[in-house]
């Protein structure tokens, strides 16, 4: 069956914030308090996944308010073997990759490099031309907001019938202008895995530079991220102990190993591989000012009503990053990302909670959120009310020392969706 990837987006959303709330909003010391016998809160979330059907495997990674961490892993991490999970293995993270990417070309905006509300067509002449699309009228920013109007470049039909293809990043924006626009620029919001390809093969037409060798130059190197990496052209394995990612072709169907496979039709909207405290430690560092500098920062975190059906009630979207709120008013940051073998879901609290979770497959989200919320949520969800706020922060175009409060930005009057 064909998922299409405003579907996986919505998928992705809706477990999130069934298992990551609660996770983020377990209060601190509850695991340490719970007797023995009893899997506290995070574990038995996995554990009803795995049980569920949802995936063999899963993992997480939850950094609590104090800096206390605790890993966590349920299922099989290989059906052919029968190994168990590898704790913080390796795995692909999907359109977590968008994050990665959004924060180099911010931090190419305070070096003066590129604009966000400068055209596509000023730093790649010529590219966008289609039905209703024009580069000489989409923005950078409406790139990394998903307001662009771009159409999607592919069906995930084709990656799970030939997962070992190698993709150009030109031939895939090639084959989204095959289809006419979605909308006018600046319209409406509507996510599209063609936004961030471009973004990109911007980023290599400013810089001169491969697209990883940025990301690992201004990102992981500087974060300290040693599991973290864009896989070269042609590598289609994944470094290091993972656990095996799998997928279903029918919902009756075996699970069919996924783990091999060429991530080129990601590329920069999602073909990364990292670990769960990876990150967790680059999403603390992202929120804290260690990458941005507070006005980029700030315009990463100016977001739009996320329109897709099916989204968590008052999820937004910045520029690579989105926000999904807690019960109790506040919110956690971050992205997530699933492709056919991962799914990774995951955020971090202005009260310094930081937990991120990987499945080994892509689970049916909507119908998990729906029997998980039919009721009202529980009181896991208010223990980060008391959250304080974070110290304003200072440094250079790669961030600084400090912190920002982890709010949500209203964006100016020209980011927002026309009624």
């Amino acid at each position: 069956m064909s998922i299409s990837t405003r579907a996986a987006f919505r998928a992705a959303t809706l477990t999130a914030l069934a298992v990551v709330t609660a996770s983020l909003a377990t209060a601190p010391g509850a695991a340490e308090a719970t007797p023995a016998r009893t899997p506290d809160p995070v574990q038995r979330q996995l554990d009803a996944l795995v049980r569920g059907g949802g995936a063999p495997g899963a993992l997480a990674h939850v950094v609590k308010a104090g800096g206390m961490v605790r890993h966590y892993t349920s299922g099989t991490g290989n059906l052919a073997t029968g190994s168990a999970v590898s704790r913080d293995g390796s795995v692909r993270i999907g359109s977590n990759t968008k994050a990665y990417t959004a924060t180099v070309v911010l931090q190419l905006v305070c070096e003066g490099e590129v604009a966000l509300d400068e055209p596509v067509e000023t730093y790649l002449p010529g590219l966008l031309r289609g039905d209703g699309i024009d580069g000489r009228t989409i923005t950078i920013r409406q790139l990394l907001q998903h307001t662009s109007g771009l159409p999607e470049y592919m069906d995930q039909q084709a990656v799970l019938t030939n997962p070992r293809r190698y993709y150009e990043p030109r031939e895939l924006v090639d084959r989204a202008l095959d289809h006419p626009a979605d909308f006018a620029p600046g319209a409406r919001w509507s996510y599209s895995n063609t936004n961030y390809i471009v973004a990109g093969l911007l980023v290599q037409k400013v810089t001169g530079r491969p697209l990883g060798e940025e990301i690992k130059s201004r990102i992981t190197d500087r974060v300290g991220l040693r599991h973290t990496y864009l896989p070269a052209p042609g590598d289609m394995t994944v470094r290091g102990r993972h656990p095996h990612g799998y997928r279903r072709l029918t919902a009756d169907g075996p699970w069919r190993d996924y783990t091999r496979l060429d991530p080129s039709w990601g590329w920069a909207a999602g073909s990364m591989i990292s670990t769960n405290s990876d990150l967790n430690a680059f999403y603390a560092a992202l929120f804290s000012g260690r990458l941005l500098t507070p006005a980029q920062l700030t315009e990463m975190r100016a977001t739009v009503p996320v329109d897709a059906e099916g989204a968590a009630p008052g999820t937004r979207y910045g520029l690579g990053v989105q926000s999904i709120p807690l019960s109790c008013g506040g919110r956690y940051w971050g992205h997530g990302g699933s492709l056919p073998g991962f799914s990774t879901y995951g955020g971090v609290t202005g009260g310094g909670r930081v937990v991120n979770i990987m499945l080994t497959a892509l689970p049916d989200g909507l119908q998990y959120v729906r029997r998980r919320h039919r009721g009202r949520p529980g009181g896991e969800h208010h223990a980060h009310c008391t959250a304080g706020r974070q110290d304003r922060h200072a440094g250079g175009c790669r961030g600084g020392h400090g912190s920002v409060p982890l709010t949500v930005q209203r964006p100016p009057h020209s980011l927002r969706p026309a009624p």
